[in-house]
């Protein structure tokens, strides 16, 4: 088993936890947020395959000055209200 070095206020947050939360002990906690970790790792994993796969099929805009983002956005919103 490792031993980790935590900073007071982390510390201070597991210990929180285990006394407020469904958390049975220290490793309860850490489980969890390694849990919490993999997911949003998975999450974020997923949303970049999808930007690439948007990327190659041709589903993006490009734009040159910061004024065509401004008109695109601009348009954009307007015809969601139309």
């Amino acid at each position: 088993m490792a031993i980790i070095q935590l900073s007071d206020e982390d510390q201070a947050f597991i210990e929180e936890r285990v006394r407020t939360g469904p958390y049975k002990d220290v490793k309860d906690v850490v489980h969890a947020g390694l849990q919490a970790l993999q997911r949003d790792e998975a999450a974020l994993k997923r949303l970049i395959q999808e930007g690439e796969d948007d990327i190659a099929a041709g589903r993006f805009y490009e734009f040159g000055e910061d004024d065509d983002l401004t008109e695109f956005i601009v348009a954009r919103s307007k015809a969601r209200r139309a």
